[in-house]
């Protein structure tokens, strides 16, 4: 049965290696993101690839209420969604000085890695299909041992998640989290990694090798499948061993 899949940020990295994923999969996906050409350059390589239209776009600040909003009601528009990964976020490459410049960097990284996840599934949990529905967010390593504000934002989301699998657990609608390592191949990245960079973060990993968006999808793709349906309230940990499994 083909399913109806939306993933915020999907454009690129994790979010475009999952969108991927599911269409190769044979499930129609929605990628949502900010950046119109970026979105559409990556459904026609991936509709490319599989041989069929299943992936669209919708452009959206999933910052802004009224634009959440708005692109809800386009997606409910047509049809039940099955499927809804949060993977939009991110962290500014800046340093902050002084009070005011630390409490917008905590507010930013809240507003970009939090809010997004959370605007976007208060409004699309209506239109999730009860019995099968399926949430993933996009959390990082940083939320299990900390990293700034970046860090503690993505900490939020972890609780943000628990709160969520036990609210729509009734409705069989699970709720899971896939905390990645380090995998250089994303937006993430992007302006900060340098040789000497990848070098101490790859000597952090039990595993010795950074990580792929792929190896993070496969992750993704199996919190959504139906075989997953008595998972919830969990944090996938895709790391090399960085940070070990916690009972």
């Amino acid at each position: 049965m083909t399913r109806r899949i939306v993933v915020s940020g999907g454009g690129s990295g994790i979010g475009r290696a999952v969108a991927r994923r599911l269409a190769v999969d044979g499930d129609r996906v929605v990628i949502v993101g900010r950046r119109t050409p970026v979105l559409e350059a990556t459904a026609a390589e991936i509709n490319d690839a599989v041989g069929d239209e299943l992936v669209t776009t919708a452009t959206a600040d999933l910052t802004e209420p009224a634009q959440v909003h708005r692109l809800a009601g386009e997606l409910a528009a047509d049809g039940a969604v099955d499927v809804l990964v949060n993977n939009a976020g991110g962290s500014p490459n800046r340093s902050a000085h002084g009070l005011a410049e630390v409490a917008d960097a905590y507010q930013e990284a809240f507003r970009v890695n939090v809010l997004t996840a959370v605007l976007l599934t208060e409004a699309l949990v209506p239109h999730l299909t009860p019995r099968a529905g399926r949430i993933v967010a996009v959390s990082s390593i940083a939320g299990l041992r900390g990293a700034g504000p970046y860090g503690a934002a993505k900490a939020a989301l972890h609780g943000w998640a628990m709160g969520l699998a036990q609210q729509l657990a009734p409705q069989q609608i699970t709720v899971n989290v896939v905390a990645p390592g380090f995998v250089p191949d994303t937006g993430f990245w992007a302006g900060r990694l340098t040789d000497e960079v990848e070098s101490a973060r790859v000597a952090q990993i039990p595993l010795g090798r950074a990580g792929t968006p792929d190896e993070v999808a496969a992750g993704i793709a199996y919190l959504v499948s139906p075989e997953a349906g008595w998972t919830t309230g969990q944090i996938l940990q895709i790391n090399g061993g960085s940070v070990l499994g916690r009972g």
